[in-house]
């Protein structure tokens, strides 16, 4: 038996199955597919795959459709990742380049998503922790009141106000000081290693500056530190579950539940990694054994070479893991070039 063969019959039967959302027989294989052989042969094939796991008969007399384990081959060695149209990539662009700030840019990107996988989209907000410091603004409002402007990596501004003591005394040039010894100090910085930094900063000043500095960087350090959104996620296309209705017990209802849930889509989701590379965990290699008829395509996303939190779709294992890969490939570059011109 040709190995080849079995490999075609095999993606021609998650193809079908993918499509029709019915048990695919070997004579429905042969008229839509050009295996080149007779249906009896395709049926060797087909029986051959089922003994080693990889289709299986859900009832007597019925087609074939794939197990996890076949979905699994499928993507590791059938899979062909189809670029996006130059349609598509305008489309993509033209809707993500509206964004107006980090939040617009998540929101934009589930809706997309969903629309172009007809999955759940799930996309992380940037984590605080990977993130790095791009700017420190520090602005007079008043005599002895300052606002101080964190903007970080991932296009997320934090905004302080700094009371100072009435006797402090403010000009533009000890301001304009101020904002370049902080910056000078932790511009480019990962934000622990710029919270040690900006702590041993008023030691390092004139003794007339060193209350205007433990101020200003004490307001830096309480912005980097709010972990408020480090776990938040953003949810879209979950009405796309309807089509997987006769599922609803196995694969619908649990992905429902765990919608509601914001850490067990984190974990669905998994680290972000900086390989840039697109991963899929199907049913059963997923960390929930609830969520076994439940497949994940996902890949991190960040400016430049920074990896900063996770973007991917959800749904039942019986999804087209070649055009979701190639749109959460997609949407995570379009995103990442827009933080990084940000």
């Amino acid at each position: 038996m040709s190995h080849d063969r079995k490999l075609a019959v095999l993606r021609a039967i998650v193809e079908d199955y993918v499509a029709t959302e019915e048990p695919v027989g070997s004579k429905a294989l042969v008229e839509r597919h050009s295996l080149g052989v007779s249906p009896a042969t395709v049926r060797n094939d087909m029986a051959a795959l089922e003994e080693e796991g990889y289709i299986h008969q859900p009832h007597t007399s019925a087609g074939r459709v794939p197990t996890d384990k076949g979905y699994r081959l499928f993507v590791d060695r059938l899979t062909t990742l189809k670029p996006m149209s130059a349609a598509e990539r305008r489309a993509i662009a033209t809707f993500l380049d509206g964004a107006i700030d980090l939040d617009d840019v998540v929101q934009r990107s589930v809706r997309l998503l969903s629309q172009l996988t007809r999955q759940v989209a799930v996309v992380q907000y940037p984590t605080l922790s990977r993130s790095t410091v791009r700017h420190v603004e520090v602005v007079a409002l008043a005599p002895s009141r300052l606002l101080v402007v964190l903007i970080l990596s991932t296009g997320r501004v934090e905004q302080r106000l700094v009371e100072l003591d009435a006797a402090e005394t403010l000009d533009d040039q000890r301001l304009s000081d101020l904002r370049t010894r902080i910056n000078r100090a932790i511009a480019g910085e990962r934000l622990a290693l710029a919270g040690t930094l900006l702590g041993v900063l008023p030691k390092e000043v004139p003794e007339v500056d060193r209350a205007l500095t433990s101020a200003v960087a004490g307001a830096v350090i309480e912005a980097m530190s709010d972990h408020r959104r480090d776990e938040r996620v953003a949810v879209g296309g979950a009405a796309n579950l309807a089509r997987f209705g006769d599922n609803f017990e196995t694969a619908v209802r649990p992905l429902l539940e765990a919608l509601e849930e914001h850490v067990v889509l984190l974990r669905l989701l998994g680290e972000a990694s900086d390989d840039g590379i697109v991963r899929v965990r199907i049913g059963h290699e997923g960390p929930y054994s609830e969520l076994a008829a439940t497949s994940v395509v996902a890949t991190g996303y960040g400016p430049g070479h920074d990896t900063l939190a996770s973007l991917g779709v959800v749904g039942p294992t019986r999804m087209d893991y070649p055009g979701s890969m190639a749109a959460v490939r997609a949407v995570a570059r379009y995103v990442s070039r827009i933080l990084d011109e940000a």
